[in-house]
């Protein structure tokens, strides 16, 4: 494995770059070092002047050392730009019943897939494990009483997505939406419901929605 001096002149802040490219998390200085066979303080030094580099060109990244790691971040003044787009990004690839889903925990989080369902008038097991397995939802705790059901809320993974600072900057409900049919279901039946103690009351009202949810869902509830 070469190091550093086996690189061309220039090169090896291209190697940083590439590494730091698919790192999701802050990578120390040290780790960085291994892999390039030189010394911590040396890639330090050059990650420095990437920084310099970057603020000195205007670009629309960053580079910053947070939580004892270096890693690449969207320019804050481009911030409403790429919320907008991620958004959209992701409306597009989760399905209709994933995007009315990933809407209830985010907005009445926490909550059980009891809650989800008493909501969402159908059963939501399936979609919510998908969204854990996407890393957009994850356990928070379980329900207080004799019933120990399983919370669930939303992850880092879910600002980062939809572009958000904090779970304060969630947009509208109907930004969920990937289209005009699901933005009216999204708006008649999510906005403004709260999920209860009261399970079965709930079950009552979702029970309205049923058929109206099937038909929305025919292909991935």
């Amino acid at each position: 494995m070469g190091g550093l001096g086996a690189l061309e002149p220039g090169s090896a802040k291209g190697a940083l770059e590439a590494m730091l490219l698919v790192s999701g998390d802050p990578v120390p200085a040290g780790d960085l070092a291994k892999v390039l066979g030189t010394t911590p303080g040396e890639v330090a030094a050059q990650l420095a002047e990437l920084a310099a580099e970057y603020a000195d060109a205007g670009r629309g990244f960053q580079l910053r050392e947070v939580a004892g790691g270096w890693r690449l971040f969207t320019h804050p003044a481009y911030h409403d730009q790429v919320e907008a787009y991620v958004l959209s990004w992701d409306t597009r690839r989760l399905s209709q019943a994933a995007l009315e889903t990933l809407a209830v925990v985010a907005y009445h989080q926490p909550v059980t897939r009891e809650g989800v369902r008493a909501i969402r008038g159908v059963n939501s097991e399936g979609v919510i494990s998908t969204l854990v397995d996407k890393g957009l939802v994850r356990e928070v705790g379980r329900e207080p009483g004799r019933s120990q059901a399983v919370l669930y809320g939303t992850t880092r993974a879910f600002l980062e997505h939809f572009g958000l600072r904090s779970l304060s900057e969630l947009p509208d409900l109907e930004q969920f939406a990937p289209d005009e049919q699901a933005r009216a279901f999204i708006r008649e039946r999510l906005a403004g419901r709260r999920v209860t103690d009261d399970v079965d009351a709930e079950d009552e009202q979702a029970d309205g929605l049923a058929d109206d949810v099937r038909e929305l869902e025919e292909d991935d509830a």
